[in-house]
């Protein structure tokens, strides 16, 4: 294959005249470069080096004016703004920010064009006062207002470019006008040079005067990269410019049109795949990549439609790809350092002189927060989750510091941060500090000093304007820095696989072409609404419109193909949430135009996924889990611990085996088990003091007094230092309040109806022996009783739940099942406190009392006390006096669970549980 370029740099070579009388021109600074290799590649003679340019490079040349950055131009209109007579109300810099960027395009847009700047403004402006015209004169404040903004555009124009190109620098628009302007003065002193301009396409008013008139001078070349298929069809976008230029320039009316080739028809195989998702793209690349031999790499061009796509592609190269050469920098808003300092801004944006726990942990959890906090981090952490502190204090952090580390405390949290010099300040000793602890790693010291660089810009903006009011308009602007800022990719220009951007390719061709994101809204990139310019405005001033961008992608698209041989074009067709996974139109047109000698195949890309197929674990019990299980039998097994077993054996290994224990962690929102033991406690507090004593309405109506008081020294006991006084918290303190209100109140009820209550243990532990023999070692269990009493002459041993429970939760029918299932967690639970309370509440002198265990269920409570049932049919009658007989039953089945828990013949054996089933 014969590029583009190396057919234009042969022909000037052949044409004799010395290399250092040229000036070349290109759309790109990557085709400046491509240009170079080729001239070296091809030039046999020692010769002075000619000078190559990129436009916009040679435009500032021209104009003998520098390109100020986006947000340098943003102060500077801003200041501007603020000049301005014509506007009354001025906005805050943070309010103007949001609006200002758009304008500022615009600006362009109509100096790159070299439009009456007044003439423009005025029609505009009469444009929507003819929007707003109404039979009735009278206009409202608010429309008053929003003409007044179009009205005093001219007027804001004119005060922004008086003075912002003193310093040298000035917007793109401007540097283009005064380039068009300065061209006679440019021509008479670059008179002895030969220019050329290599690869372009749509021209603005301003590039396309200083082509012209350096045209005129007769030592001008304009080589267009154009395709003879494309220019014989008037219909097609790709040349919708060059067929323009070609027809009505009059220098074409007498001289030939350079270069129309004939490459798009030559064969071309074209793959098109359609792709589930981006990381299905990303595996497609990588699949299309490993067949590639190694010597064709350097003329393979990787593009990357969506460059969002560049890590997981990096992430994803095949062993085969030795070397690569990366044209696109990578943004400085998506490496770590630089969501560090994000998370650092919005801890300060409020002012606040207390943070939430989540933002602080974020920061000294982050991997820069460990560098700077290596010991305090953890310490931190511990004493946030020790106190359940959700609000953080500055005071508070610093106390719990190391001494060598409470200055960065200082720097990150103190209230000094809440000006925005100082936040500054702070922020670049941190990047100094992190510099000196991270010395070694050579990406993270580029980033560091990336991040100083945009710290630098911000301070001396800020000194230079005082613009920067709040830590908010500092953060915009830090994050606006922070996304146009890249970090370049060091590598051999020209050797291996090239990754590009889209535009990076004009000018260059390459034998094979992977096209990743060949979507509609990508490629093209659609319609966009931002600008002030109406639509039919831009048509009168002949502006590009949506329809003249969208010709601009056709062509670099199809310029991408013109001398490719191999063409895969892959395309997500993954639709999620605004993105529709459709292809491209130009996809579409491709298919439809059906060039004879383009080979098309549509392929669906489906990557091998095995699921591996998940094993149960299976855990031996050794000798020491043996040990272990006797000695938690000779301490009791409790009734939870049985059911863990019961629901899944391996989480009653690491829990009671292992002993391993839930990750305790600041608990922002009250959880069901803090409410539960509060309201347990806050009982058990109340009644301790009249066990054994017949309960009265005077006794309830005393308790009722105390509940708010006792509720509110549980939570402190609790829930410790956490916020209870806001949000849901507070709903849920009030709950718990009305949960044992509502209980007390059930009491004085049952009282008031000649009930006879006497308490006669709360919240007590007790123990049962079991005799099993077919162990020899002791086995018991245990739990805490929440609540014995007797009931007029009913003993009941009652559980409380804070959480729902219903009556059919209590019954059971076959005693078969009661150890095969989770779900009768509930029925072993109260089964087990009263084989532990046989002897108390079932002596001989009382066998023939009744004796009941259940559950008392706070929302459920109109229920009442709901005992365990033992019934022959889901709708039968039940019995729910705790006999013997039910007893040895129940004793029979736990006995046969706790033989097969110590069993040293049978593992403990996951079970697979359902997603939604949890504790």
């Amino acid at each position: 294959m014969i590029t583009y370029l190396e057919e234009i740099v042969s022909e000037i070579l052949n044409s004799k005249k010395e290399l250092q009388s040229y000036i070349f021109v290109l759309p790109s600074r990557r085709a400046c470069t491509f240009l170079k290799k080729e001239l070296q590649s091809q030039n046999k003679t020692i010769q002075f080096s000619p000078q190559i340019f990129s436009i916009e490079a040679f435009i500032e040349t021209i104009a003998d004016l520098k390109i100020a950055s986006s947000i340098e131009l943003l102060f500077e209109f801003y200041d501007a703004y603020l000049r301005s007579p014509a506007i009354k109300e001025k906005e805050s810099f943070e309010s103007f920010t949001s609006w200002a960027a758009v304008l500022l395009d615009d600006f362009n847009e109509i100096d790159r064009n070299l439009i009456d700047r007044k003439k423009f403004f005025n029609y505009l402006s009469d444009i929507k006062n003819l929007e707003h015209w109404y039979v009735d004169e009278h206009q409202t404040p608010l429309i008053q207002n929003y003409l007044s903004f179009w009205n005093t555009l001219s007027d804001l124009y004119f005060e922004f470019t008086k003075n912002n190109h003193q310093n040298g620098k000035a917007h793109q628009g401007y540097v283009y006008r005064e380039a068009a302007k300065n061209m006679e003065h440019y021509i008479d002193a670059q008179k002895h040079k030969n220019h050329v301009f290599i690869g372009f396409n749509a021209l603005n008013k301003a590039e396309e005067t200083i082509i012209k008139e350096l045209l005129e001078t007769g030592s001008t070349e304009v080589y267009w990269n154009a395709d003879a298929y494309f220019m014989e069809r008037p219909y097609h976008s790709a040349s919708l410019f060059l067929r323009k230029i070609k027809n009505s320039w009059k220098y074409y009316k007498t001289h030939p049109f350079k270069n129309i080739s004939n490459h798009y028809s030559q064969p071309k195989s074209i793959n098109i795949t359609q792709c589930s998702g981006n990381i299905g793209q990303v595996k497609c690349v990588s699949k299309i990549l490993e067949s590639i031999p190694e010597t064709q790499l350097e003329q393979t061009a990787l593009v990357l439609a969506d460059e969002n796509l560049l890590m997981p592609v990096l992430n994803s190269l095949p062993q085969n790809i030795k070397t690569v050469n990366i044209t696109m920098g990578f943004p400085l808003k998506s490496m770590p350092a630089a969501s560090f300092f994000e998370i650092f801004f919005k801890l300060h944006i409020g002012n606040q002189t207390v943070f939430y726990y989540k933002e602080i942990l974020q920061l000294i959890n982050h991997p820069l927060g460990k560098l700077l906090y290596p010991e305090s981090s953890n310490k931190i952490e511990q004493i946030l989750v020790q106190r359940n502190l959700t609000q953080v204090t500055y005071e508070m952090l610093k106390k719990a510091a190391t001494s060598e580390e409470s200055k960065y405390v200082k720097w990150l949290f103190s209230s000094s941060n809440q000006k925005v010099s100082n936040i500054i300040a702070n922020a670049k000793k941190i990047l100094l500090s992190l510099k000196e602890v991270a010395s070694t790693n050579s990406i993270l010291i580029e980033t560091f000093y990336k991040l100083y660089e945009v710290w630098n810009k911000l301070e001396t903006l800020n000194e230079r304007y005082d613009h920067i009011k709040t830590n908010k308009s500092l953060y915009s602007l830090f994050k606006e820095i922070t996304s146009i800022t890249a970090l370049d990719f060091r590598g051999e220009p020209y050797k291996g696989l090239q990754i590009m951007g889209l535009l990076e390719t004009r000018s260059l061709d390459f034998e094979k072409v992977i096209l990743v994101s060949t979507n509609e809204g990508i490629l093209p990139a659609g319609k966009s609404n931002k600008s002030f310019i109406t639509y039919d405005l831009k048509k009168e001033y002949q502006l590009p419109t949506h329809t003249e961008k969208d010709a601009v992608y056709t062509y670099h698209f199809y310029s991408l193909l013109h001398r490719a041989s191999t063409v895969d074009l892959l395309y997500n067709n993954n639709t999620s949430g605004i993105q529709v996974g459709e292809q491209s139109r130009f996809i579409l047109q491709l298919l439809s135009e059906k060039v004879e000698n383009h080979q098309i195949t549509e392929n669906i890309f489906s990557p091998k996924i095995s699921i591996p197929q998940k094993e149960l674990k299976r855990i031996s019990k050794t000798p020491q889990v043996i040990t272990k299980l006797k000695e938690l039998a000779a301490y009791g097994f409790s009734p939870s611990g049985l059911a863990t077993y019961i629901r899944n054996p391996i989480d009653f290994y690491n829990r009671y085996i292992l002993e391993i224990k839930d990750l305790d962690e600041i608990e922002e929102t009250i959880a069901s088990n803090t409410l539960g033991t509060i309201v347990h406690d806050t009982l058990q507090y109340l009644f301790t003091p009249y066990i054994n004593t017949v309960l009265t309405k005077e006794i309830i109506n005393s308790l009722m007094g105390k509940v708010d008081a006792m509720v509110t020294q549980q939570f402190e006991k609790t829930y410790k230092e956490g916020n209870i006084k806001t949000g849901k918290n507070h709903i849920i303190f009030e709950i718990s309040k009305r949960y044992v209100h509502n209980f007390l109140r059930q009491e004085l009820n049952q009282i008031e109806a000649n009930n006879s209550i006497t308490i006669t243990q709360i919240e007590n532990m007790m123990e049962a022996q079991l005799d099993i023999p077919e162990l020899d070692f002791q086995v018991k269990i245990r739990g805490m009783v929440d609540r014995i009493d007797i009931f007029n002459e009913t003993t009941r041993i009652i559980d409380y739940k804070t959480g729902n429970v219903t009556q059919s939760d209590l019954n059971l029918i076959d005693w078969e099942t009661i150890m095969t299932d989770y779900k009768h967690s509930k029925k072993i639970q109260i089964l087990s406190y009263a084989l532990m309370s046989k002897d108390i509440f079932n002596p001989d002198s009382n066998r023939n009392k009744e004796s009941q265990a259940g559950i008392i269920s706070f929302k459920n409570l109109k229920e009442g006390f709901m005992p365990f049932t033992m019934k022959e049919s889901p709708r039968g009658n039940g019995e729910s006096n705790i006999s013997d007989e039910m007893l040895a039953s129940f004793k029979d089945q736990l006995s046969k669970l706790i033989i097969e828990i110590c069993n040293p013949d049978i593992p403990f054996t996951e079970k697979e549980l359902p997603k939604n089933d949890y504790f």
